[in-house]
C-alpha cells in the first residue's frame, strides 16, 4: 500500500475513533439524566447537536496525543490491539489531564473528578480499539515492498516457430 493511501486510512480511522469516542463521552456524561424516570423523551436534534459537539472537542484535544502514538506504532510495525488499547486510554488521560489546573509549586492537579476521569479514559481505550480495526492491525504495511511477479510459465514446446 502506498504512503498516501495509508495516510488516507489512517485519517478516516483517526475520524472514526474520535467519533466513538464523543460518542462515549457524551452518552456517560448524560447517563444520569437519562436514568431519571420522570425525563421525557429527549428531543433527537439535542442528541445529535451534543454527538457534535463530542466529536469536536474529542478529535481537537486528541489530535496531537493520537499523531504520537500513530507515528510511534507506524514506525516500529506495532500491530497489537492491546497497544492501541493501552495508547487510547494514554491519550483520553492527557486529553482529561490537559484540562485540569496544574500547580507547578505543588506539582499537582487541582480539581480531578475521578468519574470524569474515568470516562475519558475508557473512551479512548474503545477508540483505540476503533482505531485499531480500520488502520492498526495493518501498521507500517506501506514500507513492505510488494512480492516480485512471477515469471510467465513456458511456451509449450510445440508452438515455438523454427529457427533454422
Amino acid at each position: 500500500m502506498s504512503l498516501i493511501g495509508r495516510l488516507i486510512v489512517i485519517f478516516i480511522g483517526f475520524l472514526a475513533a474520535c467519533f466513538v469516542g464523543g460518542m462515549i463521552v457524551v452518552v456517560a456524561l448524560l447517563f444520569p439524566e437519562f436514568a431519571d424516570l420522570g425525563a421525557g423523551p429527549v428531543d433527537q436534534g439535542t442528541i445529535d447537536i451534543l454527538l457534535g459537539f463530542g466529536f469536536i472537542f474529542v478529535s481537537g484535544f486528541a489530535l496531537v496525543p493520537a499523531a504520537v502514538i500513530v507515528a510511534i506504532t507506524e514506525a516500529l510495525y506495532i500491530r497489537s490491539a492491546l497497544t492501541y488499547a493501552v495508547g487510547g486510554g494514554l491519550v483520553g488521560l492527557a486529553c482529561y489531564l490537559g484540562l485540569v489546573p496544574f500547580h507547578a509549586d505543588t506539582l499537582q492537579f487541582e480539581g480531578i473528578v475521578r468519574r470524569h476521569l474515568e470516562i475519558m479514559t475508557g473512551a479512548g481505550i474503545v477508540a483505540g480499539v476503533v482505531y485499531w480495526l480500520i488502520a492498526g492491525r495493518n501498521a507500517g504495511a506501506w514500507r513492505i515492498p510488494p512480492s516480485p511477479r512471477k515469471p510467465p510459465p513456458p511456451l509449450p514446446s510445440n508452438s515455438r516457430p523454427d529457427v533454422r
